[in-house]
């Protein structure tokens, strides 16, 4: 049988990759703007012939016209903070008359989301948001050259005009210090995956917290941010007596309490457990989970905020100091001198 599916119509970054130019470049070159070199033009026009390009009308209005709609990238994960992120984004856009067009991809897969953001172009968005959770997609997006608004949300531990963060570092550093408040001397890290960033700052603000105090720093643990994997590293953890365990969020926490029940380990009276994030079940958990707050609602507020100042301020984007954190002490932590 004849295979008779068409193939691909090329697209603006399919004449910018043959051109050697920017996609903003051929966005100006499409709408006859005069700030492009004759040179450049010409590469760009000869790209366009070649590939057989038509500037669809999303093209052109990538530059000249807007629709009050902005594109969201996210991954597709059931995990607490990206699900809120994205809700609370929506909302504040939604508040400030914008509509949102959402595309959800694999998390660790850059192509997917250099697709995902292809396909916002063509919708004619004026903006571009994108959630980052793993370090691959945060080098990608940090490379783009869209020719209209880009905001990542992520975290990275350099600043950045179009980044927008959650000061996980210092989350992780406060988590330490209220352990080391109580009395441990030894503080365990089981932490999300290795790729994502937001594993990688909380990371480094426990080792640093540890050196900080001159305190031992074991190899952390490494999970996938569910509870199925806090479960199976709290059953093989290495417990010494009056030993406190910093988790990297409150899912994998709840496994490591389950497993260390199972074990006959009381929490806190043999163990010190602190998560992150504080999702809404964390103060009825037994007991109550001592965590790191993460106001997402504001996060999704100042991604919009970023987006507002280039769209309707038409003004240059500054990198923002990351949002605090809040440490929210439960009964899962316990002094060490304490009855």
């Amino acid at each position: 049988m004849a295979d008779d599916k068409q193939p691909r119509a090329a697209n603006i970054f399919d004449v910018a990759r043959l051109a050697g130019v920017s996609h903003q470049t051929v966005s100006r070159v499409i709408n006859g703007m005069t700030n492009v070199r004759p040179a450049t033009r010409e590469r760009v026009e000869s790209a366009i012939a070649q590939l057989r390009y038509s500037p669809s009308p999303a093209a052109r209005a990538l530059v000249t016209r807007r629709t009050r709609t902005l594109g969201f990238v996210n991954p597709a994960v059931s995990s607490h903070g990206p699900t809120s992120i994205a809700m609370h984004f929506t909302m504040a856009a939604h508040a400030a008359r914008y509509s949102v067009d959402t595309i959800s991809t694999a998390p660790g897969d850059p192509g997917a989301v250099r697709a995902a953001v292809e396909a916002l172009l063509r919708q004619r968005v004026d903006a571009i948001v994108v959630l980052v959770a793993e370090a691959s997609v945060l080098e990608l997006v940090g490379g783009l050259d869209l020719g209209i608004p880009l905001v990542i949300a992520g975290s990275a531990e350099t600043r950045s005009p179009h980044l927008v963060s959650i000061d996980q570092f210092r989350g992780a550093r406060s988590a330490v210090q209220h352990l080391v408040d109580l009395g441990h001397e030894r503080i365990l890290h089981i932490a999300g995956p290795a790729s994502a960033p937001d594993a990688t700052e909380r990371v480094r603000g426990w080792r640093r917290e540890l050196a900080t105090h001159r305190l031992e720093v074991v190899d952390p643990s490494h999970g996938d941010w569910t509870a199925a994997s806090g479960y199976r590293i709290g059953s093989e953890l290495e417990i010494a007596p009056d030993s406190a365990i910093f988790v990297g969020n409150d899912q994998m926490a709840i496994g490591v309490l389950s497993a260390l029940r199972e074990r006959g380990l009381l929490v806190p009276d043999d163990v010190s457990i602190v998560g992150f994030d504080d999702i809404p079940e964390a103060g009825y958990l037994y007991p109550p989970l001592t965590t790191v707050r993460q106001d997402f609602e504001a996060l999704g507020r100042m991604m919009l905020q970023k987006v507002l100042v280039s769209l309707e301020e038409q003004g240059e984007m500054a990198s923002d100091t990351p949002l605090p954190t809040e440490l929210i002490v439960r009964r899962s932590t316990r002094a060490l001198d304490a009855d």
